[in-house]
């Protein structure tokens, strides 16, 4: 295979890299795309199968490489997993969450415990819960679809509430970046009412103009609110306060067609994660395809990047190798190295601190490329989620719908993150498949007379009253025909969730190394990630959001039925530490990962504590650049693609203006 020089190499093909292929191919530059995943189908169909056979309907579950091989259960191996050591491009998984201690089970290595763990210890290393693709398109292939801009403050943490960091320049680089957000809610093509959002805006002192420039509107009105949407909009729950911030609920602009265009208008199939099938919501296919139209720009698949090489006297990146392969578990098929002008890491936040953790270590970058200040893979960051789930008191039909369609924006900033994280509440139309994986549960449990989700049993709440649905029935009642299909409908209509988006301030302990023993089928090292939540601020949000839930379930007459989990196993051995368990003031809680993987990266004003300056460049070396959730200082609480896109178009503008000057 020829390598010609390129204007521009990018590693990674989901929406960052994306849109800067498609930004340069425009202007006539020509752009290599090395993607270390399979090609992007002619159409879904497959994906869709996969999808439909899935036992679990995991993020991840349509895509190759493929998680669902129940023949391939063993008693070792009960879900039948792969082994990421016999496979080329693997990546984490939410069902290997649960096999987080078992290396041939997990694509993450975790380092080990010690054999003792007192109390409330914060050393407690969890699974960590959020996983992502290594495919054409990357992990908008699953995505929600939520296209929330950030706040000004959430650009200014360390300055206004004296936690976290700033971010580079802080309310100067916002600034410079709402142009890019109007731009990055056209391309992805976000459904939204800026009317209403108008209205959150101004309660935290952003005037519209600052937040949207004077004239910009949503290309198309906000997706219809869901009866579920409604049954929280009542005055009960508007009228709520918490630590000073009123409650009320805005429409959620969002990736996905409200009227026919380009793509389909959205058909409310409420399975958005892991896949739309009608392609009413926007993935990075879509600007990959614009991208390759351009005749300026070339994919290769099934591409590992392997090694960044770095010259010993300029420091100027000088070719990125890889290798490559024909099928996931077959043999490496060749080698090669590419070249470019520039060079751009698109590859994710666990994937490209890999690669350059992983490259040319010799006298000059001993740590890897890029890693002068050490700060690469490390402040490791999601928004960890608190889930809390109820009966509604009349029927609002879940299970419709795109996943959410409406939120609680009114909580994602005021003077209380001085003392704890701020949240944004997601209300979901799922149901509580999410939950409590209904409606698979529930019908187990009056088929089989079960009582794992509280509805057919001896289940109490935290004030005495039964949480039994039908006090006629007895405890663990075993129902067929009309009795058991009327209590299901009973049930399944009237279930409502809510999600707490908690910001998760850097930690520099928690992070993405090398594994000194782990690796994948190419012989390339996998990740060893150490990932804890044990900052007050953090877990002060779990306990808000705890309060926060049962009032407003309270206040709309619902019944909370989010079951209270049991208390982490802190002795023993290491693999009886529960992942994703936690316990605080007198509380157990357990987080979800929201997908939004941010921090490894990031951008800084200093080179001592950064890896990125705040034109997304390396500080160690001039003609490579990084984009992605991984450059973010700090989190926020605002879903990260639309401002993972509105940068990725910043850093488009900078390698074409250093292309010129050039």
């Amino acid at each position: 295979m020829s390598n010609p020089t390129y204007d521009l190499v990018i590693v990674g093909s989901g929406i960052a890299g994306a849109i800067v292929a498609h930004q340069l191919g425009r202007q006539g530059k020509k752009v290599l795309i090395l993607e270390a995943g399979a090609p992007v189908p002619v159409d879904r169909s497959g994906y869709m199968q996969t999808f439909f056979k899935a036992n679990a309907k995991t993020p991840e579950s349509p895509y190759p490489p493929t998680t669902q091989n129940p023949t391939a259960a063993t008693p070792d191996n009960p879900l039948g997993l792969p082994d990421p050591a016999t496979e080329n491009a693997p990546r984490y998984t939410v069902l290997q969450i649960g096999a987080w201690r078992n290396p041939k089970q997990c694509y993450f290595d975790y380092p080990p415990q010690p054999p003792y763990l007192k109390g409330d210890s914060p050393e407690v290393t969890f699974a960590f819960a959020s996983s992502y693709e290594r495919i054409g398109g990357g992990t908008t292939w699953h995505w929600l679809g939520t296209s929330l801009r950030l706040f000004p403050t959430d650009f200014t943490l360390k300055t206004t509430y004296g936690h976290g960091v700033d971010w580079p320049g802080g309310q100067t680089f916002y600034q410079a970046l709402v142009p890019y957000y109007e731009k990055a809610t056209d391309v992805i093509g976000v459904s939204g009412d800026k009317t209403q959002l108008d209205t959150l805006y101004t309660q935290f002192k952003v005037s519209p103009s600052g937040q949207y420039g004077p004239d910009y509107d949503y290309p198309m009105p906000a997706i219809v609110d869901s009866l579920v949407d409604q049954a929280f909009d009542v005055p009960a729950v508007t009228t709520l306060t918490v630590d000073g911030n009123p409650v009320y609920l805005t429409p959620t602009p969002q990736g996905r067609n409200s009227l026919p265009g380009d793509r389909r208008q959205c058909a409310g199939n409420t399975n958005c994660i892991p896949i739309c099938p009608i392609q009413a919501k926007y993935d990075a296919t879509v600007t990959l395809g614009d991208a390759l139209q351009t005749g300026n720009v070339e994919i290769r698949y099934r591409c590992v990047a392997s090694n960044i090489r770095v010259d010993d006297d300029t420091a100027e990146v000088v070719g990125i190798d890889y290798i490559s392969y024909d099928e996931h578990t077959g043999d490496a098929t060749g080698s090669g190295t590419v070249t470019a002008s520039k060079y751009l890491l698109a590859a994710h936040a666990i994937e490209t601190p890999k690669l350059l953790l992983m490259s040319n270590k010799n006298k000059n970058f001993p740590n890897g490329v890029a890693n002068s200040s050490g700060q690469v893979g490390r402040n490791l960051m999601d928004h960890v989620m608190y889930l809390a789930w109820g009966l509604a008191k009349d029927p609002v039909y879940a299970f419709r719908g795109p996943l959410s369609t409406s939120g609680i924006e009114s909580l994602r900033d005021g003077a209380f993150r001085k003392n704890r994280s701020a949240y944004r509440i997601e209300i979901g139309n799922e149901g509580w498949q999410w939950a409590a994986n209904d409606p698979f549960t529930t019908l187990a449990d009056f088929v089989f007379g079960q009582d794992t989700n509280q509805l057919n049993g001896n289940a109490v709440n935290p004030q005495g009253q039964p949480l039994r649905f039908n006090p006629n029935l007895p405890a663990n009642s075993q129902l067929f025909g009309a009795q058991l299909v009327d209590t299901l409908n009973g049930i399944y209509v009237r279930q409502i969730r809510l999600g707490y988006l908690i910001e998760q301030l850097p930690d520099p302990d928690n992070r993405v190394e090398l594994s000194p023993t782990e690796t994948d089928h190419l012989g390339l090292p996998r990740p060893r990630v150490t990932y804890r939540i044990r900052q007050d601020y953090e877990r002060d949000g779990f306990v808000s959001a705890k309060q926060v839930s049962t009032e407003i379930f309270n206040a709309m007459g619902a019944t909370e039925y989010t079951r209270t989990p049991p208390a982490p196993v802190l002795y023993g051995a290491a693999d009886q530490v529960t992942a994703t368990n936690f316990q605080y003031q007198g509380n157990n809680f357990t987080f979800y990962g929201a997908g939004h993987i941010a921090g490894t990266y990031r951008m800084g004003d200093s080179k001592s504590d950064s890896v990125l300056n705040a034109r997304q460049q390396s500080w160690d070396h001039g003609n490579l650049y990084m984009v992605g959730s991984g450059v973010f200082p700090t989190i926020a609480t605002g879903n990260p693609t639309l401002t993972i896109a509105a940068l990725a178009l910043q850093a488009a503008d900078n390698i074409l203006q250093d292309l010129a000057a050039a």
